[in-house]
């Protein structure tokens, strides 16, 4: 097949101890997961069912990057999130057949555009302007499911040049990975290749240029990046 221009290349993400990467179709995010964000954010967690957006497939980086300084914004934050890594897609899934759905866990952390954020809010707006932007999604290195093994606890902490502002526990998730995945699949269909970041704990806040910023969760390989 010949294309009018130069089809992109493949968003993909590094695979933890091997050569091979995982090929990134659509990138799911899930908003006010953990209770004690929700309330940092001004609202009552038991309120209303998870909400989803959406960052382009592009919007990936890996670890070790240097991340310009987003433009359009003068409050840039840090997310760390838990990122589930499908590898087998489906619609309707039950909560308790999930698992099966999930290839691998890495650590992320959702950039976000605060106060484009705030804006959208206070407008009823989409968050695109405040999610969906450049390099906004930067991911570790992804460990497979390893015999059955999936992560519901252990700890996920984010430091900014040395310094740690997250620092929660996976099982302080108002919706787990597998009620995530149901709620989810009944609205897209899912498949391989998407990843879906979970949320994130209390303690999100600014970066500036300069910041060193280094994260993980427990058992998962940690993630790194700098902001230039």
């Amino acid at each position: 097949m010949s294309y009018v221009i130069d089809p992109p290349s493949r968003p993909a993400v590094c695979v933890l101890d091997s050569a091979a990467k995982f090929a990134v179709r659509r990138i799911f995010c899930v908003g006010r997961n953990y209770a004690d964000h929700v309330r940092e954010m001004g609202n009552n967690p038991k309120s209303e069912p998870p909400i989803f957006f959406t960052k382009p497939a592009d919007a990936v980086v890996e670890s070790g990057a240097a991340i310009p300084y987003a433009v359009n914004t003068s409050n840039l934050h840090f997310e760390v999130e838990l990122v589930l890594a499908i590898g087998k897609g489906g619609a309707g899934i039950a909560a308790e057949a999930a698992p099966e759905h999930v290839w691998g866990y890495a650590v992320g952390v959702d950039l976000t555009r605060r106060d484009r954020q705030a804006e959208a809010k206070q407008g009823g707006a989409p968050w695109d302007a405040a999610k969906a932007f450049d390099n906004s999604a930067p991911v570790g290195a992804i460990a497979p499911v390893a015999g059955g093994a999936h992560l519901n606890k252990g700890r996920i902490w984010l430091a900014v040049n040395g310094e740690t502002k997250q620092d929660a526990d996976l099982s302080d998730m108002i919706w787990t990975a597998p009620e995530i995945i149901a709620h989810l699949s009944r609205s897209w269909t899912l498949a391989a290749g998407d990843l879906i970041f979970t949320g994130t704990p209390a303690g999100v806040g600014p970066l500036q240029s300069g910041d060193q910023v280094r994260c993980g969760v427990e058992g998962l390989a940690p993630l790194s990046f700098s902001i230039i």
